[in-house]
């Protein structure tokens, strides 16, 4: 039986590379993208592949139209047909409040983590839906406890764009629930990668309802879950993995 195929679109680091690695050793062959750290990317790839699967590192921008294209193609090519997917490209942009924030950071902020999850979304369905003539599957996007709380005093626009995911989640859901594709949200809380500003996680933490931030592998858990066929019954969801918070 083959392995299902995985794509990471912002695999490389953090949480991403946490589902990357966490998937190899449970069966999957992994592609990942990155944007600029390719020694990130092949570290990954090496977990992957001393796992037993097959895995590549693709470059690509994740909020550009042709790039996204490109990775979705080269994925497939190299490990055959997609059968599950996530987005995990995002960034905070420069900490501020809104009426002190640039035009530039939101625009970035926007196109990163909405636009770009958007055309990634858009880009699976192509390939995943029965409706095109793929196989189905299931994809998982990460959103942010930050669409909850609302980001007041730190990014308000990241919290927005975010926000844009959950809705995403559910409208896109319903659009494919009949085209054999499952499409669910991770919000995870604040998590011990390098999205965060230098010293902010340490300042947040004491306010944190456990006291502590979340480590990349617990939201890959949810993620591997929310992929697998334990969750067949599981699609429009927007789960919480954010330590109560």
């Amino acid at each position: 039986m083959p392995r299902p195929v995985l794509l990471i679109v912002g695999g490389s680091r953090g949480i991403g590379a946490s589902t990357a690695r966490m998937a190899g050793e449970r069966g999957y062959d992994v592609a990942v993208s990155y944007k600029s750290n390719a020694k990130a990317a092949a570290e990954v790839v090496a977990a992957v592949k001393a796992s037993g699967g097959k895995a590549i590192a693709i470059q690509g921008d994740g909020a550009v139209e042709q790039d996204i294209e490109r990775v979705f193609d080269e994925a497939a090519k190299a490990l055959g047909p997609i059968t599950h997917f996530v987005h995990s490209a995002g960034i905070g942009g420069k900490n501020s409040k809104l009426d002190a924030a640039s035009a530039a950071t939101i625009r970035e902020v926007i196109d990163v983590n909405l636009y770009g999850g958007l055309l990634c979304a858009r880009a699976a369905v192509r390939r995943m839906s029965t409706a095109h003539g793929g196989a189905g599957g299931s994809i998982v996007m990460l959103g942010s406890i930050a669409s909850v709380t609302g980001g007041a005093g730190e990014y308000v626009f990241y919290a927005a764009a975010k926000g844009g995911i959950d809705a995403l989640t559910v409208g896109l859901a319903r659009e494919v629930a009949k085209e054999g594709i499952r499409f669910n949200t991770i919000r995870p809380g604040p998590t011990r990668t390098d999205i965060h500003e230098p010293g902010r996680l340490e300042r947040i933490t004491p306010l944190l309802p456990m006291g502590r931030p979340g480590e990349p592998p617990e939201i890959a858990e949810a993620i591997l879950f929310l992929l697998s066929d334990a969750a067949s019954y599981i699609s429009g969801a927007v789960l919480n993995v954010s330590g109560a918070r």
